[in-house]
């Protein structure tokens, strides 16, 4: 069962959708979740009150370190290694991540 969605998770990722559009982000859905995709690739999402962000080695590390974030596992018992999990205190830092996880998506 996918977690709910507050209204001010929603807000702070469609700030992060709508400061990504120039750059070719659009948005999508995958694993039942909204999504930002450039050219097909995910980048990142929404999962409850926290957005998912798919980050090289030393982003990702620092990620890790925020209070209450960990490796993304949409449900299957299996956490996704490149990928992890931002919760919503933590919304500020959102832009960046996701400008990062777009550099290290794009083609």
């Amino acid at each position: 069962m996918k977690p709910k969605i507050s209204l001010q998770a929603r807000t702070e990722y469609q700030a992060v959708a709508d400061g990504l559009a120039g750059a070719g982000v659009v948005e999508g859905s995958m694993f039942g979740m909204p999504c930002l995709k450039i050219e097909k690739k995910m980048l990142a999402g929404l999962y409850g009150d926290a957005m998912t962000f798919k980050l090289p080695p030393e982003p990702r590390e620092q990620a890790l370190a925020l209070s209450g974030a960990e490796h993304f596992d949409p449900g299957m018992g299996r956490p996704m290694k490149e990928w992890v999990v931002i919760p919503l205190e933590h919304a500020e830092t959102w832009p960046g991540y996701a400008e990062q996880a777009l550099e290290y998506v794009r083609p």
